[in-house]
């Protein structure tokens, strides 16, 4: 691990902070960057408030998991419940240019929930000089409002975000707040992130890289566990564990271990069914590291040797990894993207009889022949949300960190291939993150076929 993005000389932080943090303390130049990127974007007399995500109940007196805000974590590289961000560029008082609000820690809960930040901690994770408490932020703001012309808000505008009717704690605070000061004009500090979330920093990448390594580590077990008749949740378990082991947060996402026909359902997370000889698994699953997220697709057999027609829609799905790759590039929209992909995806499916060329000659442009057999995109932003913030019609930049993950999904062979890497784009072309997990037919069952024979 590189003293670049890991704070050394702060290691202390990694135990005194255990309510959240595995991972060894980032430098805080990574949140310092990202506020100052922010701020640049700011109109003249402008404040911006960012809140922490709720904490959810479950059942009974249990809450689930506490997930940080992405925007929040972004900006500051807190994780903890009851946080606030203030950014006031043109405060006349220097020391409330930027403010950490924390909770206020209290002795006797932390003997039930544990220990919460203190004011030097959040400091050194932030390099926020200035933090007060939540509990003495309401007179503090009022007055920095009254000094300001315009009011950044902050929402959720990821495009994939899902419909619920739980409303979340950034809309409570908007429309409250909107009602306090009916007269302030107000701007939407989300579609400011939305551009500036896209582009990583050198510093984020560093840490995407540790994401990657261990999800890279974690696969080549895999390669030495898997094997007829082991069980779906115990790859999973196996991810799981070594992830933990690595210090990540844990799992980027749900992670997908897909054996057989059950290949084909694209988020198929039940992972309940025996691994059987003779057929492929696909496992799609990512670490997180430091708030950062890897996101991974291999599928192998489980008896560590392809059959003939396995490696005939392998191959092709691993030629249309290739090309897609091989055009993203700075320049190019998403959409300019996919549908070069999908002319490369029907030449493809043409090769392993999947298609004809009278399907090609009567299919509907809108609903392209290739789409019975790949029927999801074939990239999206990468970054501290799996499906990262960006733009999906504005032609592709240098920073932007995204995934190429086409698939082969063949309902009467009851089969399902998907290949998966993350790719850094810079400005002249694209940096494989994960060049250095094995891939090819050949890799791969040179690592299961040799690996050892005790379990």
């Amino acid at each position: 691990m590189q003293d670049g993005f890991f704070n050394v000389s702060n290691l202390y932080l990694a135990v005194v902070n255990k309510k959240s943090m595995k991972n060894l303390p980032l430098d805080p130049q990574i949140f310092i960057k990202n506020r100052e990127r922010f701020a640049q974007q700011m109109k003249i007399g402008g404040i911006a408030i960012f809140n922490s995500n709720d904490e959810m109940p479950s059942n009974g007196d249990a809450l689930y998991t506490y997930v940080p805000n992405s925007d929040l974590y972004w900006l500051t590289g807190i994780e903890q419940e009851e946080t606030m961000l203030i950014l006031f560029p043109d405060n006349p008082d220097e020391k409330y240019r930027e403010v950490l609000v924390l909770l206020r820690p209290n002795e006797l809960k932390e003997k039930w929930d544990g220990k919460r930040l203190r004011a030097d901690e959040g400091k050194q994770i932030s390099g926020i000089k200035t933090v007060i408490w939540l509990d003495s932020l309401d007179p503090l703001l009022q007055i920095w409002v009254h000094l300001a012309d315009i009011v950044y808000l902050n929402t959720n505008e990821n495009d994939r975000k899902s419909t619920t009717s739980v409303e979340t704690r950034d809309y409570r605070y908007a429309k409250e707040f909107m009602q306090r000061y009916p007269v302030h004009k107000y701007e939407r500090s989300a579609k400011v992130l939305k551009d500036l979330r896209a582009i990583k920093t050198a510093e984020e990448i560093e840490v995407m890289k540790e994401a990657i390594s261990v999800t890279n580590d974690t696969f080549k077990r895999l390669l030495d566990f898997i094997q007829p008749g082991v069980m779906e949740y115990e790859i999973e378990a196996a991810i799981v564990h070594e992830f933990l082991r690595k210090r990540c947060r844990g799992v980027a996402y749900n992670s997908i271990v897909a054996s057989g026909d059950r290949a084909r359902t694209l988020h198929y997370v039940f992972n309940n069914q025996e691994c059987k000889d003779g057929e492929l698994v696909l496992m799609d699953f990512g670490a997180n590291y430091g708030g950062y997220c890897a996101d991974l697709t291999r599928t192998v057999p489980v008896n560590g040797k392809f059959t003939q027609r396995q490696k005939e829609v392998y191959n092709a799905c691993l030629n249309l990894h290739n090309y897609a790759k091989g055009i993203l590039k700075p320049g190019i929209s998403i959409i300019d993207y996919t549908e070069k992909v999908g002319d490369e995806a029907t030449n493809q499916f043409i090769k392993i009889g999947l298609l004809t060329d009278s399907d090609i000659k009567n299919e509907d442009k809108e609903n392209r022949a290739y789409r019975k057999y790949l029927y999801h995109g074939v990239s999206h932003h990468l970054g501290i949300d799996v499906h990262d913030l960006g733009t999906r019609i504005h032609p592709i930049e240098p920073g932007m960190v995204f995934t190429v993950e086409p698939g082969i999904y063949i309902e009467e062979e009851q089969m399902g291939v998907r290949i998966e890497n993350n790719f850094w784009i810079t400005e002249n072309g694209n940096i494989d993150l994960m060049k250095e997990i094995p891939v090819t037919i050949e890799e791969i069952e040179y690592l299961m076929q040799t690996k050892p024979t005790a379990k």
